[in-house]
């Protein structure tokens, strides 16, 4: 089996793409269900965020493999496979783990080194351990691919290089100024209450806005995201923030005297139409910032257009982004991406050999027990004390006689080009395809994330 990664991003299609592909959270475990039900898959997981659609699979082959991603990403994202298929990438085997590596330390995100990414991948791989999707392969990639985001991020300046789409987007609205001199004292409205709406409550929090209103659907859940930002030693708790907890027919009476919008939501639909904010912005002198962090958008694109409103979105966040300073440290980072590459690569490769060298220990520790059985037949006056010392010199002149060899096809495995070696030592040893195959499926259960529960 081998790692395929289909996708789009910001980089491979427009905007407008990428929100009518966006994936809905609820059904992305239907389609990890529709992939490992595929014929060439047996894995599947899938990384969605506001510019970027990917869906992961270990596939026994290549080209039906891209073709039956490709149909379910089309089918399930809404949009034509005729249409997509000029945007998709496709990656493989080291190359997809190269790219998944580089996209968790940010060295692929609209804004370089922002680290929100790694809490993205993090809920890709929830989702397909919930859907019992990620086998061995796919966990050991997403959790690897964690540590490399987390190793970037701790021994290089990549963070430097550039900062969360929130701030980006607070600096675009600020217009160059300094955005908590800007921020200050104003009154704010975040809409949504999930990952990327609470960091934009709390980034406005740290830059010091006097009023914030938080709007949910779930009013529930934007209390708490109040109270957290209110709390002794929470971000607005210093300032004097003053915060509270709105529901979703309340927008439009917030709308009217907010000077700072930020929305982010899952809806499928627009959350602010034109009409609703040139009402809500009528007869101001002050102008309203609106930021839609939104896949697809939350605000309609003809705010653009109303005077006494400015609106920065994903699509105009992409254009500012593309001149941005790289830092050094992005080709440090490079060289760990490298690193770990090669690195997964030779631990794959050596645990493809295991289950081999494992059939191989239990025929030859077979061989051993029914040779003593044997010797028991032919030499039945032996006493236990006999029988033992016997039953461990044979085991350890067996043992001694396949350590060598055994170690050796592991570091061999490792090397690239060393998957041969699982299938020489079967040829050599006349190993049993089903007893390697059996010992496949049970590290594979082992390594699931309810083993332990199901253990227990």
């Amino acid at each position: 089996m081998s790692l395929l990664v289909v996708g789009l991003s910001h980089r491979s299609a427009p905007v407008s793409v990428l929100e009518r592909a966006a994936l809905a959270p609820d059904s992305r475990g239907k389609l990890l269900q529709d992939v490992v039900s595929a014929e060439p898959a047996s894995e599947s997981a899938v990384l969605s965020t506001c510019n970027r659609i990917e869906l992961y699979a270990d596939v026994d082959k290549f080209h039906a493999g891209v073709a039956e991603l490709s149909t379910l990403l089309a089918r399930h994202s809404g949009v034509g496979l005729e249409e997509l298929t000029p945007y998709l990438y496709v990656h493989y085997e080291d190359r997809a783990v190269h790219h998944l590596f580089s996209v968790a330390c940010g060295l692929d995100s609209m804004v370089v080194g922002e680290g929100q990414i790694l809490g993205q991948i993090k809920d890709g791989l929830a989702v397909a351990q919930e859907q019992h999707t990620a086998g061995r392969l796919l966990n050991d990639l997403f959790q690897q691919a964690l540590r490399v985001g987390k190793r970037a991020h701790s021994e290089t300046g990549i963070d430097k290089a550039g900062q969360s789409l929130v701030t980006f987007g607070l600096e675009q609205l600020a217009g160059g100024a300094d955005v908590a001199g800007w921020a200050r004292g104003k009154r704010a409205l975040v809409i949504g209450a999930g990952s990327m709406s609470s960091l934009a409550a709390t980034t406005l929090a740290r830059n010091g806005v006097g009023e914030l209103a938080v709007a949910n659907r779930t009013v529930a859940r934007a209390q708490r995201l109040v109270q957290i930002l209110t709390e002794p030693g929470g971000p607005g708790a210093g300032a004097g923030l003053t915060a509270r907890a709105v529901a979703m027919d309340a927008v439009d009476a917030e709308l009217a005297s907010a000077e700072i919008v930020i929305s982010c939501t899952g809806a499928s639909g627009l959350v602010l139409t034109g009409e609703r904010v040139a009402a809500a912005v009528a007869g101001r002198t002050d102008r309203t910032a609106l930021l839609d962090l939104a896949m697809p958008r939350d605000i309609d694109a003809a705010v653009h257009r109303i005077d006494g409103a400015h609106l920065v979105d994903i699509e105009s966040l992409a254009e500012a982004s593309a001149d941005a300073p790289m830092a050094a440290d992005v080709d440090t980072v490079r060289g760990i991406v490298a690193e770990e590459v090669a690195a997964f690569g030779a631990a794959q490769r050596a645990a493809h050999i295991t289950p081999t060298v494992v059939a191989l220990r239990t025929m030859a520790a077979d061989v051993v027990s029914s040779e003593i059985a044997r010797l028991d037949g032919r030499l039945p006056d032996l006493d236990d004390k006999q029988r033992a010392e016997i039953t461990q010199t044979v085991r350890r002149v067996v043992d001694k006689l396949l350590h060598a060899p055994t170690v050796r096809v592991k570091q061999l495995a490792s090397e690239p080009g060393g998957a041969g070696y699982a299938d020489a030592l079967r040829e050599l040893f006349d190993l049993d395809p089903q007893t390697v195959a059996a010992v496949s499926r049970a590290d594979t259960r082992a390594d699931r994330p309810d083993a332990a529960r199901e253990r227990a």
